[in-house]
C-alpha cells in the first residue's frame, strides 16, 4: 500500500468528511458525479481527497440554484467535449444564465428589503401613538408625520379592512395617485412563489 492509499476513504468516512449521508454519495455516484478511486481488497469503494473537493464543488453549484440534473449535464459535456475550448464554451451559456437569474433574485431582495425599512420606520414611529386609537385606524392614519391612507404597503396589507379609505392603489380620496401606481421595480407576487416562497 502508497503512502497516497492511506488517505483514501470509504464512503462512510467521505460522507462524515462533508457532512452528507452515504445515500447522497451513492446519489451522486450513480449520477456520474462522484468516482471511487478504487476498491478494496473486501470490495469497498474507496475514495480519495479529491473527492471532498468534488462534493464541496456539488454543493456550491445547488447553492447557487442548479440542480443535480443540471449538473450532470456539466460534467457529461465536459467529459465529452473534443476540446478544453469546446468544455469551457458549453459550459458558458448555463453559467451566464444562472448568473442572470441571481442578479435577477438579487433585485427582487432589494426590493422586499426596502419595503421592509419602510414598514420598520412606519412602525417604530407609531411607539409614541396614544391608547386611544384602534388597530383599524392604523391604515388611514395622518399621526406623527403620517400622511392619511398612505401607510407603506407591507403594513397597509395588515391594517386597512376592506371598503376602508385608502385602499392600496388608491389615495385617501378614492381616486387614482402617482404615487400608489405599481413600480417597475416592484416583486410581482407570482414570482415570489414561483421562487418557491409558497
Amino acid at each position: 500500500m502508497t503512502k497516497d492509499d492511506s488517505k483514501l476513504m470509504r464512503v462512510g468516512e467521505l460522507a462524515k468528511a462533508v457532512g452528507k449521508t452515504v445515500r447522497a454519495m451513492h446519489l451522486y455516484e450513480e449520477l456520474g458525479l462522484l468516482e471511487p478511486r478504487s476498491r478494496s481488497e473486501g470490495g469497498f469503494r474507496m475514495y480519495g481527497p479529491e473527492a471532498i473537493d468534488r462534493i464541496h464543488w456539488i454543493v456550491k453549484l445547488q447553492a447557487i440554484g442548479f440542480t443535480l440534473a443540471e449538473i450532470q449535464g456539466f460534467v457529461g459535456d465536459f467529459q465529452h467535449a473534443d476540446s478544453g475550448r469546446e468544455a469551457s464554451v458549453r459550459d458558458h451559456a448555463p453559467s451566464t444564465e444562472k448568473q442572470t437569474q441571481i442578479r435577477e433574485q438579487i433585485m427582487q431582495l432589494q426590493v422586499i428589503e426596502n419595503d421592509l425599512s419602510e414598514a420598520l420606520a412606519y412602525l417604530d414611529s407609531c411607539q409614541t401613538c396614544t391608547d386611544e386609537y384602534a388597530p383599524t385606524a392604523c391604515g388611514v392614519c395622518d399621526h406623527h408625520g403620517h400622511q392619511k391612507g398612505e401607510a407603506p404597503r407591507l403594513f397597509a396589507g395588515l391594517s386597512r379592512l376592506p371598503g376602508q379609505a385608502g385602499q392600496p392603489g388608491q389615495a385617501a380620496h378614492g381616486a387614482s395617485d402617482e404615487k400608489d401606481k405599481p413600480r417597475d421595480f416592484d416583486v410581482p407576487v407570482t414570482v415570489l412563489y414561483r421562487e418557491g416562497n409558497n
